[in-house]
């Protein structure tokens, strides 16, 4: 292969971090949305696992705020991704793989919600939403293995969903779409010219790109409607006066996840909290939250980092509450009922740096849950995350046999 057709590729890969043909279909009758909350540092596991296993679990600490949920919530004990502990391997939370080892899957590191997300395409204005208020965990990567950005301050989230644009600046975005159909063009001609002159591998890979900006010039065609619609209206002005704390910016956050769910401006969103918050203004703490993680079992430290992710799980509940408040017209059950939850860490505990027995969750999404579940095999062997992964991508219209590291599904029914 020529330096200047790998420099295309490599060009046109980079370009194309796209839904899939399936998003065009007519999708599932019944809309089914999918929420995933992240941290950096896990969860202290004395204090997020139950101590006993079952559908009639005692809530832990840390999870005292989800008590009102426990018949619509699974809490799996014993699952991971298989890796050597350390800092650096929790940015493959919601893929199974590390960005160093992409090369050798098929979709790459792509996550779980971006493969959520390219399955509904173009079906709603914004096909999955990532936000985060700083940085700290990177878990959002597209087919391609280029990882999302995050957004990072509520008014930034407000502005991106619910601020319409200007006639002059529609005008604008529409010429910029038409010179990318112009564009798509003439790397269709370069397809052509390559599949003749390349290697079976060349045309392979052409092949996985020429449906890709197939792909493109679909959603281009559906970005180009999208312009002319304005947005819902929503005010969170409530959220965004005086002095703005911790608790004002998540609220104002899950508030506007909530609410573009209700509007079907998308189906697909992350939520990151991020090592560098100011958790101080939480109740009890006073020290880092990176500092909580490295305690050295003092039960003061520990308090404080039981306070941080007792107060994460409480911004969670507080969504899941208002999501459950919402019935959707014309079907059984609240909207939370029909979203699918999924909280947890690519690290089981910040204060080991273990990357094993990671603390995972799925409430709602109309499942059959299960309480607390130990999910190790007869021989001890965690349980690969992926399956639930699969699981959760299955009951969200993905027809799918494998996902990444998978090695099966996790028998979560639903229905």
């Amino acid at each position: 292969m020529t330096s200047s057709r790998r420099k295309f590729l490599t060009g046109v890969g980079g370009a194309l971090a796209l839904p899939s043909l399936e998003a065009f279909g007519s999708g599932n009758p019944a809309t089914t949305r999918c929420l995933i909350v992240g941290n950096p540092f896990g969860m202290h596991p004395e204090h997020f696992f139950p101590k006993d296993f079952g559908s009639d679990f005692t809530i832990s600490r840390t999870l005292k705020s989800l008590d009102w949920l426990k018949d619509r919530l699974t809490i799996l004990s014993h699952t991971d991704h298989n890796m050597v502990s350390g800092h650096g391997r929790e940015v493959s939370f919601l893929s199974g793989v590390l960005p160093a080892n992409a090369q050798a899957f098929p979709e790459k590191n792509m996550s779980i919600d971006q493969a959520m997300a390219r399955h509904v395409g173009a079906q709603v204005r914004y096909p999955s939403i990532n936000i985060g208020m700083g940085s700290g965990v990177r878990m959002s990567w597209t087919a391609n293995g280029v990882e999302n950005a995050l957004i990072t301050d509520p008014q930034q989230l407000f502005d991106h969903l619910f601020l319409n644009l200007s006639n002059e600046e529609k005008k604008v975005r529409r010429e910029m779409i038409d010179r990318n159909g112009s564009i798509l063009d003439t790397v269709g001609a370069q397809f052509s010219q390559l599949q003749k002159s390349g290697s079976k591998q060349d045309s392979e890979r052409l092949d996985q790109f020429a449906t890709s900006v197939r792909e493109l010039e679909q959603t281009l065609g559906s970005r180009r409607e999208w312009i002319g619609k304005d947005k819902p209206t929503f005010d969170i002005s409530e959220h965004m006066n005086g002095g703005r704390t911790i608790h004002d910016n998540y609220n104002a956050i899950f508030d506007m996840v909530a609410y573009a769910f209700e509007t079907d401006l998308t189906r697909v969103a992350t939520v990151a909290f991020p090592t560098n918050l100011k958790y101080t203004e939480v109740e009890g703490v006073t020290r880092s939250y990176h500092g909580c993680t490295h305690n050295g079992k003092m039960e003061d430290v520990t308090n404080e980092l039981v306070a941080i992710e007792s107060f994460q799980i409480a911004q969670l509940s507080r969504c899941l509450k208002r999501l459950d408040a919402i019935q959707e017209p014309g079907r059984d059950g609240s909207m939370l009922d029909h979203t699918i939850v999924l909280f947890g860490s690519g690290m089981g505990y910040g204060g080991t740096h273990s990357n094993r027995n990671l603390p995972i969750f799925v409430a709602g999404g109309g499942f059959k849950h299960l309480g607390h579940v130990d999910t190790a095999s007869p021989n001890g062997d965690n349980m690969p995350l992926c399956n639930l992964f699969l699981t959760l991508m299955q009951r969200f219209g993905i027809e799918r046999e494998e996902f990444n590291t998978s090695t099966g599904t996790f028998d979560l029914q639903y229905g």
